[in-house]
């Protein structure tokens, strides 16, 4: 007899209509929040559609600030997400774009930094969901990102963005192709998400994702009276 598999595609409905907040931001490593509840991050190449993705997982219009600008996110913002900010169910963090930013290259360096230090010494941190265009693909750097977390041993794994942009036709084939590039990489989980911040689409299943994460992490969180 298999033990029950839970309905994480309605967890995580569940859990996104929360409330959620922002609580934090760090531009150095040594002013992060403490540690405490699970922690999902969300990296991407400058101007990805981090910040879009963010407000339409939680069903909010202006939680993470967007902008036609590259390097908008400037430091490492943390979102609380759940009935009471100061003990939520999850953080979402927003970390800076890598890549082209129009910022000074001290900058971006210091971003860098503050990047790798928190990706190798954060034990909440549960993910990383690593965001790519998906018309485009994974370009050079991508990958670097993907190898600094392989070498962080850091799970990560890949959302595909902009899919109302991509004709139907395409759309597995493109899932395909990052599956089989996934392989080369050691840490990466291997499903790969295709979404639309903007349509909607894929939203559910990487709710659902973030929920099993969750619930990996403490089986107890998703009580009744938590997400109800």
């Amino acid at each position: 007899m298999t033990e029950f598999e839970p309905d994480f595609v309605e967890i995580g409905r569940k859990l996104f209509a929360q409330n959620c907040e922002f609580v934090w931001a760090a531009e150095t490593i040594g002013n992060l929040p403490p540690m405490g509840p699970t922690e999902v991050a969300f990296a991407g190449r400058s101007n990805v559609g981090k910040s879009s993705l963010l407000n339409a997982l939680t069903g909010r219009k202006t939680l993470a600030r967007t902008s036609h600008t590259p390097g908008r996110t400037q430091q490492l913002n943390f979102f609380a997400l759940g009935p009471d900010p100061k003990a939520p169910l999850l953080r979402l963090v927003d970390m800076p774009g890598y890549g082209y930013a129009a910022v000074s290259k001290e900058k971006i360096a210091g971003w860098t930094r503050l990047m790798q230090d928190f990706l190798r010494g954060r034990a909440s941190l549960a993910r990383v969901f690593v965001l790519v265009d998906g018309r485009h693909g994974l370009k050079d750097v991508d990958q670097d990102m993907l190898k600094r977390l392989d070498q962080s041993a850091l799970s990560y794994q890949l959302v595909l963005t902009k899919r109302d942009e991509v004709k139907k036709a395409q759309v597995e084939k493109t899932i395909d192709d990052a599956k089989a590039m996934l392989r080369q990489h050691p840490a990466a989980h291997p499903d790969v998400i295709f979404l639309s911040s903007h349509k909607g689409e894929g939203l559910a299943e990487l709710r659902a994702a973030i929920a099993r994460i969750v619930s990996e992490r403490d089986r107890t969180i998703f009580q009744p009276a938590q997400i109800g």
